[in-house]
């Protein structure tokens, strides 16, 4: 297993290094002058040859890239056009509000979807089956932009419940931890019915069934537990995936956290923030998913046997071969 998660984070080289050398090369590409930005539009082309000059702008692509890898491998993510503040120091400031609202997000999810999948499985073809099937789709394909401009105009301006944005208190989290967690909890749903409907299938429910145990235990002490396993991995990536969707929450309820530094950044062509925010998103995403993967091998005691076995195999390969190699000399 060591072997394993060491040969995972050696793989994430080179992913994260291509990642960051085609956010590089689209943010090259696209039109507009980070220099003319910081200058203003009086500036004269002098001025703005000079600043992109300073800054390193006239340089060759590759020669960018491998200075901004550089920096990366000393742990420094550059700094900021617009203020000259450490982008990373701006990042570990901020980020702790973008987690909090992932993980309320997340949780929320969990505790709606759940009980919801697993109570369309236990009513199949029953209208609540199908009331909790439309749910979820709708859930699923509404604009999450959309449902919380919705939410602000019931409980902010109609209402007057809640905030329509900041976090002073409390109250303002729940709008976009709701405004997120909504459309997960659709996704969670679709696939805990799925998987409970598999695992109630199964011939060892079945006999529970036949050695009388109550329809309650038979669900919840034996077919919850196998079901959920599918649901770690989707919820691992839902995970990873909301760091990044939690921008629309955070620019609507105006939120400091990530992902509105990162919007912030492409608007005003602030390439080390738009880079260092990327390639520090990749890397978090990619630890998840290798944390839910190592979860489940734990979890599942089929896939250790599959493990083991595969070992076992390697074992015997190797000890064969140099018998043969003994043999021959």
């Amino acid at each position: 297993m060591i072997k394993y998660i060491v040969k995972r984070l050696l793989l994430m080289i080179p992913i994260l290094l291509g990642i960051s050398f085609m956010v590089l090369i689209l943010i090259d590409i696209t039109p507009g002058d980070p220099a003319r930005l910081i200058l203003g539009s009086q500036a004269t082309q002098e001025q703005v040859d000079e600043l992109r000059e300073s800054m390193g702008l006239n340089d060759p692509l590759i020669v960018r890239y491998f200075r901004f890898v550089a920096g990366v491998l000393k742990g420094d993510l550059g700094k900021s056009y617009t203020n000259s503040r450490s982008v990373w120091t701006e990042m570990m400031q901020r980020f702790p509000y973008t987690l909090l609202i992932t993980g309320m997000s997340l949780v929320l999810s969990v505790l709606i979807g759940v009980p919801l999948g697993v109570y369309a499985a236990t009513h199949q073809y029953t209208w609540k089956d199908n009331a909790a099937i439309i749910a979820s789709l709708f859930c699923v394909s509404m604009p999450a932009f959309w449902f919380a401009l919705i939410l602000v105009q019931i409980f902010c301006v109609k209402w007057q419940l809640l905030p329509p944005s900041g976090i002073e208190s409390w109250k303002g989290w729940i709008l976009p931890t709701v405004s997120l967690a909504l459309g997960y909890a659709a996704g969670i749903s679709r696939q805990m019915r799925s998987s409970m409907l598999e695992v109630i299938r199964q011939d060892y429910i079945t006999t529970a069934r036949a050695k009388g145990q109550s329809e309650n235990k038979v669900l919840y002490r034996h077919a919850l537990k196998n079901a959920l396993i599918p649901i770690i991995l989707t919820v691992g990536s839902i995970f990873g995936m909301s760091l990044g969707g939690a921008l629309i929450a955070e620019v609507i309820f105006s939120v400091p956290g990530l992902g509105s530094y990162t919007l912030s950044g492409l608007t005003q062509r602030d390439y080390p923030v738009i880079q260092g925010s990327v390639l520090f998103l990749s890397a978090i995403f990619s630890i998840v998913i290798l944390l839910v993967d190592v979860a489940f091998a734990f979890i599942d005691p089929r896939i250790r046997s599959q493990y083991v076995r595969k070992k076992k195999r390697e074992v015997k390969t190797e000890i064969s071969r140099e018998g043969l190699e003994h043999g021959q000399a």
